[in-house]
């Protein structure tokens, strides 16, 4: 895989996360003009009924104000994902929808459990444990970020507000942080030196030849290859350049009482 390959902008990047939240939205509509409501196809935990909820689940809202505060989180951690984690994203999507609904379904209270709440506390899991495990800086860089923007989320894994299903969120957090666990492959790697890598020889590194046994500096030591390189260079062009033959005269000044000419 190429270079920053994982860091590559597309129109997916943003095309995806905006059909997914546009969609939340059209079945909102839906059910406000046709006065049907999908509460009933939540999650009800430990029903076989209750199962349907682990896919339909994060698409059911109780009302605007509760897919407004879902919006906007969903579209920037999705945006996020696709950028920086672009070849597992619809895997941390797809699975994290049905694992942590499952959770849900095992842990739940007896009621009906709706929003995309779960899936956004996958997500910030994922992107926030994943970023440290893979100790690249810029993933570092947006775990940091998420906990900046989405720290103060952590109250609600716990019973702390009535009415939200806190055990959604729990679930969401424990997925995340299971498949920063899981998907060790396809995502951006930190760079490694020469001297970090497993096959590394120091007797094969020409820089360590400048330092002296104590760690000092050996600044003579560049002169003198420097000189070593040029007097080779020197070398090289005398041998490849053509020959060329000088015939000197020489002619002896004239003196008044000596007319004769010397040549040699």
């Amino acid at each position: 895989m190429k270079k920053y390959e994982h860091f590559k902008f597309s129109n997916g990047v943003i095309a995806y996360p905006l059909a997914f939240v546009l969609l939340l939205w059209y079945v909102f509509w839906f059910e406000i003009e046709t006065h049907i409501f999908f509460n009933s196809h939540g999650i009800y935990p430990r029903t076989l009924s209750g199962l349907q909820g682990v896919i339909f689940s994060p698409f059911i809202h109780s009302g605007i104000s509760h897919l407004y505060h879902n919006s906007i989180p969903l579209f920037v951690l999705s945006v996020a994902l696709f950028y920086f984690y672009r070849p597992i994203a619809w895997k941390v999507l797809g699975y994290g929808i049905l694992v942590s609904g499952f959770l849900t379904w095992c842990i739940g209270r007896p009621s009906y459990h709706i929003g995309a709440s779960g899936l956004i506390y996958v997500l910030v899991s994922f992107i926030f444990f994943k970023g440290v495990f893979a100790k690249h800086y810029r993933l570092v860089a947006l775990s940091l970020l998420v906990v900046f923007l989405y720290g103060s989320m952590i109250w609600y894994v716990l019973p702390v507000q009535e009415g939200v299903s806190w055990e959604g969120h729990l679930s969401g957090l424990i997925t995340g942080l299971i498949f920063a666990l899981f998907f060790k492959k396809a995502i951006a790697k930190p760079k490694q030196f020469a001297w970090e890598r497993e096959d590394y020889n120091e007797d094969d590194d020409t820089f360590l030849k400048h330092f002296d046994t104590d760690g000092n500096f050996i600044e003579h030591k560049i002169i003198e290859d420097l000189e070593e390189d040029e007097s080779v260079k020197s070398l090289e062009q005398q041998q490849h350049r053509p020959k060329i033959e000088y015939r000197y005269v020489f002619k002896a000044h004239k003196d008044e009482d000596d007319e004769e000419e010397v040549a040699n």
